[in-house]
């Protein structure tokens, strides 16, 4: 079983571009409000003008609706948070908080739409300018994001960091629920764009769970957004990229395959719900008011290590309040 076809090492380097292109770009737009706004803003305004019409017509592997309201809600998520970040009033907002995670539920939601639609279709070749293969692994990964998204948590404990970034934090979003998220979403471009998959799937992905991880703790989400959005940009303006240059890389288009990583997504977010439901069962912990995994490590050290969190996380973390401001 073969994911991909042969990768060549122009393909295997151009990997490591997009990953690093992708990494820096994010962290450039989140340095603060203007570069946000020339990045969310100014550059899309320009794109949707001059360029998408011509880039990503009708007949263009990017020309279909779900590419259309793909960027858009990227980069809507990309501006609220922005919003969130830089408004002080909305950041004490509880209705305003209910969008981050709101946003993060429809752009599930519309892959998950997409994974049905394409298991109903019954397809065995070129779909919208992509080749797509229709099998029971549509609909068991359209279950698996499902499953996903119900499994969002915390929304009501994210909050900004105190500092020069203006972070979005969102403690109780934390390594299980990032894990079942990448493993379901590279399975769902695997299974709807699989010619896409090899940069838009594992690329894309990592790139923003290396800075959840290793360089901003718990910011996951609009790491997320950031990254997602600047790809779905570029994907529009040149979808020759990853459709016929010679850095794209084609799926093997393989059943099993398609079977075996639509599988794992499932069997990750079937595991991710029995977690999540025992915690809750244990702790006697209602996802609607409380966050999960404020018992965990991994939210301790996200709470005690950026500035900003609530007296009452901390508390819930076991850490003591801190006076000083980080910079």
């Amino acid at each position: 079983m073969f994911l991909f076809e042969s990768i060549t090492l122009a393909q295997g380097v151009m990997w490591f571009v997009v990953l690093g292109a992708l990494i820096g770009l994010n962290e450039l737009s989140r340095r603060g409000p203007y570069a946000g706004m020339f990045f969310f803003i100014a550059v899309p305004v320009l794109l949707t003008i001059f360029v998408w019409p011509h880039t990503a017509g009708e007949g263009s592997s990017t020309g279909t609706w779900f590419h259309w309201v793909k960027v858009y809600s990227a980069l809507a998520g990309c501006l609220g948070f922005l919003a969130i970040r830089y408004i002080p009033r909305l950041a004490k907002n509880k209705y305003a908080l209910m969008f981050p995670a709101g946003i993060l539920a429809l752009n599930i939601l519309e892959a998950c739409i997409r994974d049905f639609q394409v298991g109903a279709m019954g397809a065995d070749g070129m779909v919208d300018g992509v080749y797509m293969l229709s099998g029971s692994w549509n609909y068991m990964n359209g279950i698996a994001g499902l499953i996903n998204l119900l499994a969002i948590t915390g929304w009501m404990g994210i909050y900004i960091s105190r500092d020069k970034t203006k972070d979005m934090i969102f403690p109780d979003m934390i390594w299980p629920w990032i894990i079942a998220y990448d493993i379901w979403n590279f399975a769902y471009v695997y299974n709807c764009v699989g010619d896409h998959s090899f940069y838009a799937g594992a690329a894309l992905l990592i790139s923003c769970t290396i800075p959840a991880f290793f360089i901003r703790k718990g910011a996951w989400l609009q790491h997320r957004a950031h990254t997602l959005a600047f790809w779905m940009m570029w994907t529009m303006a040149v979808p020759a990229f990853v459709g016929d240059s010679q850095f794209s890389v084609e799926s093997s288009h393989d059943p099993v395959a398609l079977f075996t990583v639509s599988a794992l997504a499932l069997a990750a977010n079937v595991a991710l719900a029995v977690l999540q439901i025992t915690k809750m069962v244990k702790g006697r912990k209602n996802p609607l008011k409380v966050e999960i995994y404020d018992d965990t490590e991994a939210y301790k050290q996200v709470v005690e290590t950026i500035p900003g969190a609530r007296p009452e996380q901390l508390a819930a973390a076991g850490v003591e309040r801190k006076e000083t401001v980080g910079v």
